[in-house]
């Protein structure tokens, strides 16, 4: 069954993990110790309701304030699709969290609080959500039990969202009104809402077709790790390991090894199943060639005629996430590349994103905590990239502290379209 990674998002208080619990609740995907520990937890709060939230926050910190602090991951299925979902954090100081639980996604889920329509939470969650390349938003008006399930309160969200989904350049967002708490259009269709026409929101999520352009996309293969065995029965065999990034790779194809452009012939490709005559995007695999190159670790294999671009010097759009230490112009940090590693430094810091208004960008003198901003970046040697509209493996990275060893910042290749050109 094809896997569908689902990122939720939203204000403080909107219902995510409740929303989150009743998928899980209602699709049976919850084990009875879970279930148990939770049914006894709303006993002890008193609660009218069975409080579905507690299904996915397990932090002490969060069962005692109510609230989403770190990324929850929950695992589900039906007969036709399986599911990751991140519960992600909807306060503003956890923002770094919910880049890091929305880098994968496949969908974002933005939940808004019928009650308050959209507020700057419900913005920053879909610029964070299009600057991380997700193709498709699904937006759940929630609490509709507590508006009285009328559709003029649904379509004025609607509405506001729309403008700027379609300015994200985002390519699918759908609407549903929903009542978590109650299960309304979550599994199965609300009789109190008729004049919505639509289906549910699981069902929605198990038709969600997703483009499969894996095959004709250009071949990005990370070199991870290069296999010698020591045993004489393979003293001739060489392997590059690695996960394929992006496209596919057949034997004897031609191939580039990056950064030294060499070109040579593809004659093997093993897998943990034994040898294979092609593999795709997402496969672990070891690469055999016909020539005795100099490849080590963060090497990059690809098309001979799609080239990734490789450079010292790029611009990237960065989430800042060190409580210590600003991001400044000038900084020296370790950049982590897919599988390469290198020095850095923060050429210019240009301009930090205004969330609120994506046409105007303010200029800066640093980047503190969940601030994001575009920078130029030089690197100590070349790096082999692509943008990150075009390809999310090869176009994201991690900045670390040298001192300390703490990751301190998530970067994108590239600038969106759609802040393209902009200053204050």
């Amino acid at each position: 069954m094809e896997l569908l990674r689902i990122a939720t998002a939203g204000s403080v208080d909107d219902g995510k993990s409740t929303l989150i619990g009743r998928l899980l609740y209602d699709s049976k995907a919850i084990y009875d110790d879970v279930l148990d520990s939770a049914e006894q937890h709303s006993r002890r709060q008193s609660s009218e309701y069975f409080n579905l939230a507690l299904l996915t926050d397990g932090l002490k910190a969060e069962r005692e304030q109510g609230i989403t602090i770190d990324v929850a991951y929950r695992y589900f299925s039906t007969p036709k699709r399986k599911f990751i979902l991140a519960d992600t954090p909807g306060h503003v100081q956890y923002t770094r969290n919910m880049v890091t639980g929305a880098s994968t996604a496949d969908v974002a889920l933005i939940i808004v609080d019928a009650r308050h329509g959209v507020v700057e939470q419900s913005r920053r969650h879909a610029v964070i959500g299009a600057l991380l390349g997700i193709k498709h938003v699904v937006v759940c008006i929630n609490k509709m039990d507590l508006v009285d399930f009328k559709e003029d309160v649904f379509r004025t969200i609607q509405s506001d969202l729309h403008d700027l989904l379609t300015e994200l350049e985002i390519e699918s967002h759908h609407f549903i009104p929903i009542s978590a708490l109650q299960g309304d259009n979550v599994v199965v269709k609300s009789d109190r809402m008729p004049w919505y026409i639509d289906g549910p929101l699981l069902p929605h999520l198990e038709d969600l077709e997703l483009a499969d352009n894996s095959d004709d996309a250009p071949l990005r293969f990370p070199v991870q790790y290069v296999i010698r065995p020591l045993s004489n029965e393979y003293h001739d065999y060489r392997g590059y390991a690695g996960t394929i990034a992006s496209g596919r790779v057949e034997v004897g194809q031609e191939i580039a090894v990056l950064p030294s452009g060499a070109t040579t012939l593809v004659t093997a490709i093993d897998t943990p199943e034994g040898e294979a005559s092609s593999a795709s995007e997402g496969e672990a695999v070891t690469i055999r060639i016909s020539d005795n190159l100099d490849i080590s670790r963060g090497a990059m294999l690809s098309g001979t005629s799609d080239r990734p671009t490789t450079e010292i010097s790029f611009d990237a759009t960065i989430c800042w996430m060190s409580e210590r230490t600003p991001l400044k112009s000038g900084l020296m940090l370790r950049i982590k590349h897919g599988t390469h590693t290198a020095r850095a430094v923060v050429r210019e810091l240009e301009c930090r994103v205004d969330i609120n208004s994506l046409s105007d960008l303010g200029f800066c003198e640093e980047l503190k905590l969940n601030e994001i901003g575009q920078v130029t970046m030089r690197t100590s040697e070349p790096l082999v990239f692509d943008k990150y509209a075009d390809i999310r493996g090869t176009g994201s990275f991690i900045l670390i502290d040298e001192t300390t060893n703490e990751t301190v910042g998530a970067g994108m290749i590239g600038r969106p379209t759609y802040l393209s050109g902009v200053r204050a």
